[in-house]
């Protein structure tokens, strides 16, 4: 299993029709890489390229056959490719394999482990103080040529907000006095939209500066709530649990 700390970075490059024992030779290699328990490998299709025979190979809509550039790239500890290396010279024959010196920051996990460690992070929460924020925009307002709805949505996303949910109205007015609304006989509308979105004090005014600068016309408005069950994705044992209290 591939850890973080030194390692190897090892590139192939090969063409698209060049053949291993009757199979592609691209495939091969995966082939040997999956079987000889390398963490993880991938196959790259160029556009264009040409090797040391000069000849010029890229995508050309009139031809039926091409020998585009592959590139099939793995990163592994020392002894692992220590230990795949010469098997690998032996296949790529013609193509050009290169080995660079990297750093893993962060391996890649299988799913059942991720799936693990977020299972540790899940929360069950009960009975709490929280803020409800509400934020009150048209349909038609823009944020950097988005919609702002969606962009405070993605906003808040990337801040880790517990969630959002947007609710459309049919009418309403603002601070202009202009009525909002939803019309079946019309292509243009603007109707007001509402966002819900509760959580804790302390995040919910980390992204106030944020809403400052996106909420131009609209209202932005903080209220005390009760959380009387919050739950996030909890697993079967912890209904059984709480079925059982």
């Amino acid at each position: 299993m591939l850890q973080a700390g030194p390692a190897k970075k090892v590139t192939m490059h090969v063409g698209e029709d060049h053949q291993y024992h009757g199979h592609s030779l691209y495939s091969a290699i995966l082939d040997f890489l999956f079987y000889h328990q390398v963490s993880g490998a991938n196959v790259i299709r160029g556009m264009a390229g040409f090797g040391a025979d000069h000849h010029m190979h890229s995508t050309r809509i009139l031809r039926l056959t091409e020998n585009l550039p592959i590139r099939i790239e793995f990163i592994e500890a020392q002894e692992k490719v220590d230990e795949v290396l010469p098997k690998l010279q032996e296949m790529v024959g013609s193509g050009l394999i290169e080995v660079q010196d990297t750093m893993v920051v962060k391996p890649a996990e299988t799913a059942k482990k991720a799936g693990a460690r977020v299972e540790q992070q899940r929360v069950l929460k009960r009975e709490g103080k929280a803020k409800l924020m509400r934020i009150y925009v048209g349909e038609n307002d823009k944020w950097h040529d988005k919609p702002l709805y969606k962009a405070i949505v993605e906003s808040m996303r990337a801040n880790d907000i517990a969630g959002v949910t947007v609710y459309q109205g049919i009418l309403g007015y603002g601070a202009n006095r202009r009525i909002h609304k939803g019309s079946s006989l019309s292509l243009s509308h603007d109707r007001p939209m509402m966002l819900s979105v509760i959580d804790t004090e302390e995040k919910l005014l980390k992204v106030m500066p944020l809403l400052d600068e996106m909420v131009q016309q609209g209202l932005v408005v903080l209220s005390d709530v009760d959380v009387i069950k919050y739950s996030h994705d909890y697993s079967g044992e912890d209904r059984r649990k709480e079925e059982r209290s």
